[in-house]
């Protein structure tokens, strides 16, 4: 499978999480997958004429462009011109190149939430009219329109997160290079399933702060973020904390709330993101498919039978209180 990386209106950190992947050979990884990555503005040392001429080749199909890979927002300003970012040495905008080689590719994908919906280079009033590839956050269109297929007939796939986990993302190129992706392997929005069908929530290691209602009130304590900390990971579509970034962490193992970074609009939500909006004492954002008097029922009756020893390390930033040591044999 013929890979072409381009990156638009983005960090790069993307591909700096890329580079993390869990193998000591990434090209051998891709090599051994049979994906031949063609080019990738960061990694290659390919530039100038040499990558123009590639491009031609690729949209004249002199070498089939087997996957399109797009990081970063593509930017439609000013005045849907896109002279905001133009390729260099071409003269021709970034969106015109994505256009045109999209129209040619047999996989499309966005790699990280800037490509798939805008993500941060769209937030606020968006001066450079940033958008996703298939997406303008929510809103089904982007840059190729809501009804666009690539040649496999597939609409963008769309490995949405700021960053993206790297395995996301390999395993996504891996199983499009063995023709192992269809339709229903992708959700709603275009997310390959296997990691957006799990939760944030699933595998957190503060989950039995979370079961008693017992709550973080500042950054560095132990208990649940979400109701006063801002935490959306019963909310967000990843696997975060099942499949632990550099094999180590994530986010909320690390301390910090989850800001739901997978899901379109993550980077404009209304409110500061270390702080949990309320109506009446009860957050804003509720955990997926819960209704809300299931949830103040359950937080009602969790927070009555809540241990000490739950309570209190909740509101600490180590373990204050140890558990019981108890006989677990029946005798």
């Amino acid at each position: 499978m013929n890979l072409l990386w381009l990156q638009s209106g983005g960090c790069g950190g993307c591909s700096m999480s890329l580079l993390c992947a869990d193998t000591a050979d990434f090209a051998g990884q891709l090599e051994g997958a049979g994906i031949r990555l063609l080019w990738h503005p960061s990694l290659s040392l390919a530039s100038g004429a040499d990558v123009v001429a590639l491009l031609d080749n690729l949209l004249a199909g002199r070498i089939a462009l087997d996957a399109l890979c797009v990081e970063g927002a593509l930017l439609r300003g000013p005045n849907g011109t896109g002279r905001f970012h133009v390729l260099a040495g071409t003269g021709v905008p970034m969106i015109d190149w994505v256009r045109r080689l999209a129209g040619v590719a047999c996989h499309v994908v966005a790699v990280g939430a800037c490509a798939a919906w805008g993500g941060v280079t769209a937030a606020g009033s968006n001066p450079t009219e940033a958008t996703g590839l298939q997406h303008d956050d929510e809103r089904p269109g982007g840059l190729l329109g809501p009804d666009f297929r690539s040649r496999s007939g597939l609409p963008v796939v769309n490995i949405a997160g700021c960053p993206t986990h790297p395995g996301w993302v390999l395993e996504t190129l891996m199983a499009l290079a063995a023709d192992l992706l269809g339709p229903a392997d992708l959700d709603a929005l275009g997310r390959p399933r296997f990691y957006a069908d799990q939760l944030v929530h699933h595998g957190c290691t503060r989950n039995e702060f979370y079961e008693f209602k017992a709550s973080a009130e500042k950054p560095s304590d132990l208990g649940c973020m979400m109701e006063h900390m801002g935490c959306k990971g019963t909310q967000a579509h990843a696997d975060c904390n099942t499949r632990l970034w550099n094999g180590e962490g994530s986010c909320t193992r690390g301390g910090h709330a989850c800001i739901s970074c997978t899901e379109p609009g993550f980077q404009d939500p209304g409110h500061a993101f270390a702080e949990t909006p309320k109506i009446a004492g009860i957050p804003v954002g509720l955990p997926t498919d819960m209704p809300k008097a299931w949830f103040v029922a359950l937080a009602s009756l969790s927070k009555s039978a809540t241990p000490r020893r739950v309570r209190e390390n909740a509101t600490a930033d180590h373990r204050v209180v140890a558990p019981q040591i108890r006989k677990t044999g029946r005798r």
